[in-house]
């Protein structure tokens, strides 16, 4: 099964389209591997993604033929993400003092690096 298909039946995506705008960035991982919305998922296959607040790392267990409820959707695959972040986690900022502009380059990577918006 196809893994933009697999990520829309099983509710993780809204529209195959979302799904598939996402492979096609190069930030899907099957196994650790960079794959497109074509490349085939079999169970036990591990499919990984960065969301925006956590990265996302699912477990194949069964391959739907279409799309199904929530109910039925979860029992599809064994989530292995870390929890969310809780509120004050999320908007636990550094905060910069007024006038110094914005930040350089290496500032805005080191920012980066720190919330753990790595891109690889």
């Amino acid at each position: 099964m196809r893994v933009d298909v697999w990520l829309w039946a099983v509710r993780l995506f809204k529209s195959r389209s979302s799904a598939a705008g996402l492979l096609r960035t190069g930030r899907v991982r099957v196994n650790g591997f960079v794959v497109k919305a074509s490349a085939h998922v079999k169970p036990g296959d591990r499919v990984t993604w960065r969301e925006t607040l956590r990265e996302r790392d699912v477990e194949v267990v069964e391959l739907l033929p279409k799309r199904v409820g929530a109910p039925l959707a979860v029992k599809a695959y064994v989530d292995h993400s870390p929890a969310l972040p809780t509120r004050e986690e999320r908007f636990a900022v550094g905060v910069r003092d007024r006038g110094t502009g914005r930040p350089t380059k290496r500032e805005r990577r080191e920012i980066d690096r720190l919330r753990g918006d790595r891109r690889d």
